[in-house]
Order: structure tokens, then sequence, then C-alpha cells
């Protein structure tokens, strides 16, 4: 494994992706505008501390990943990727449209790779989940909801649903093979003024598939969920849940007596799957997109799509209406 990726950010997130960059061996600088962490890192994981100036004019770096304040994701990368650099950034892809579009534009023209951190597409127990589907293992999707809801830190550049809701939209978008015709968004902000805290996202697909997607911080618990709903089963991926509880399948029987729905659930079944960490498995991804000259699962493209969705709840919320994708 060649030492040839650099990770600038080293905050809470960014901290994650030192480590794992460091354990798989592709770690070769860090970069934070606070340089007693950087220093820090830099001494622990016996690597170097740049400046980003400094890092992207490095010809041994091949990768950079960011790890910053979302608003700075368009103008970094941007800047990295004009130095002939691949780039990793971390959720959301950008804060608008204009900006992502300019981004896979700028990862075209320097023929460098652009990938965004939407990590449950990399975590073993969603693939697990895609790999059911494709084979039939509940029937004919009809439903999918998640819940994204906790109490803690409170963003201040980007709203709940910029915030939180990338994950599971990338994840809706991954089992269903489709995008939304139409999004709705209904929201409160509760602690700042004009920035929603707590909402809830509904995407309709021309298939006839719906789904719906709930974010808060102001929750007094977690609750950190996807539920796929089939023809005669259920899955449900609970991440707040131990390992071997994180998947259950929920079979159920729907019988018609006289005009009268019943429903009827079989005792729940936790699946196994191989344990692994997700994030490890796409720092690895990225080392390999940079190793082997290949294609991100989450390029530059399914970020600016996600883009679009949040855009459009983010409209929808402000004008109460339905967007038209």
């Amino acid at each position: 494994m060649k030492k040839n990726i650099a990770v600038v950010g080293c905050g809470q997130w960014g901290k994650n992706l030192v480590r794992n960059f460091s354990e798989i061996g592709s770690l070769y600088s860090i970069c934070d505008l606070n340089t007693d962490i950087s220093n820090k890192y830099a001494i622990q994981y016996k690597v170097k501390a740049s400046t980003f100036e400094e890092t992207i004019n490095d010809p041994n770096i091949k990768g950079v990943v960011l790890t910053v304040p979302a608003h700075l994701h368009a103008p970094m990368a941007i800047k990295a990727m004009n130095k002939g650099k691949n780039v990793f950034v971390e959720k959301p892809l950008s804060l608008n449209e204009t900006e992502a579009q300019l981004m896979i534009s700028t990862s075209k023209e320097n023929r460098v790779q652009l990938m965004v951190g939407h990590l449950l597409q990399y975590h073993p127990i969603f693939n697990t989940i895609k790999k059911m589907l494709r084979n039939g293992e509940i029937g004919d999707l009809k439903y999918i909801y998640s819940n994204r809801l906790g109490f803690g830190r409170v963003r201040t550049e980007e709203d709940v649903i910029w915030s939180f809701a990338p994950h599971d939209i990338s994840m809706i978008l991954s089992l269903t093979g489709e995008n939304p015709e139409f999004v709705s968004a209904r929201s409160r902000s509760i602690l700042q003024n004009k920035l929603a805290d707590t909402a809830t996202i509904h995407m309709d697909f021309k298939s006839g598939l719906k789904s719906h997607i709930s974010v808060s911080w102001l929750n007094p618990y977690k609750d950190v969920k996807l539920v796929v709903v089939g023809k005669s089963k259920m899955i449900v991926f609970d991440d707040t849940k131990l390992w071997n509880e994180k998947l259950a399948l929920y079979p159920y029987e729907l019988t018609l007596n006289k005009k009268i729905i019943n429903l009827k659930k079989s005792y729940v079944k936790y699946l196994e799957v191989p344990e692994e960490e997700p994030l490890k498995i796409e720092c690895q991804h990225f080392s390999d997109v940079i190793e082997k000259n290949i294609n991100p699962i989450t390029g530059g493209q399914e970020g600016l799509q996600v883009i679009r969705i949040l855009s459009a709840a983010s409209k929808s919320q402000i004008y109460n209406q339905t967007i038209k994708l």
C-alpha cells in the first residue's frame, strides 16, 4: 500500500479518517488550521503535518480527503483537483447544485476522481440488504423509510436536512435504483432562526414507490433506523443495536376478510453479517480508486443527485409545496 493520501481537517470526524487511513497504510500527511492538533496527530501516526497549500502542491500526495465545514467543500476540492489530486469530500458534496456541477466538471477536466463520503453505502449490513433485494428475498419493494434522530451537536452552517439526510437519501437511491419524481419536506426551526432542527422529507418515485425520511438533532433519544418494506417481508437496519441485532427480518402475511385487511407478523429473525468497520471499507475504497484507477461507488454524479434532492427539500420547506424534479 502506498502512502499517498492526506487528510485535511482532524476534528471530531476527521480524526477517525486519520486513524483508518493510517491503519490501511495510506496516510502520508495531515493538515488542520489548528497546528496543535495537526502536530499532535503527526507525531502519533508518524506522518507529516502540512498546510493546505503544501498539501496540494506535494507531488507525493495523490489523494486529498476533506473533512472541513460544508461551505468549504467546493472551493477546497476544486483547488485540490486543479492541482491534479483525487478528492474524497465528506457529505454533503456541496451546498448547492451549481457548486456540485463545477466540482464534477473540474474532476473531468483534470482527469481525477471525485468521491463523496456517503458512508452507509459501504456498510456491510446495507450491502447485505441490497443483495436481499436483488435476490427477491422480501418480494416486490413497497416502501422505504428512515429515521436519523438524536440529541446533540447542532450545526450553524447547514440545517438538519443538509446535515443528517444525505446518508439516507443516498441509501434510498441505491436501493430503488431510480431518482424520485416529487420531493416534499416539512420542518421546524426551534433553536435557530431559519435553520431547521427537525424535518420530514417525502419522496415519490415514477414506479409508484414512496419513501420518507425523518431527521432531528432535538430528539431525547438516538434513533438511527432504515426500514425496507417488501410484499412478504420487512427488513430493519437499526444502527443503534449491537452488531448481531442490527439487521432484522420480519416476515408477514396480509389477508382480506370481509373487506377488512389483517396483517400477521411472524417472529423476528436476526441475520448474521460479518462485522467490519464501514469507515475502513470506505477508506480502502478511496485508496483503491487511486491505485486501481476505478470509479468510486459514491462519485460526483451520485453526490449531485443527493444535492438535487436536498435542494428540492429545502425549497419545499420554504414554499410549503411539493417540488417536481
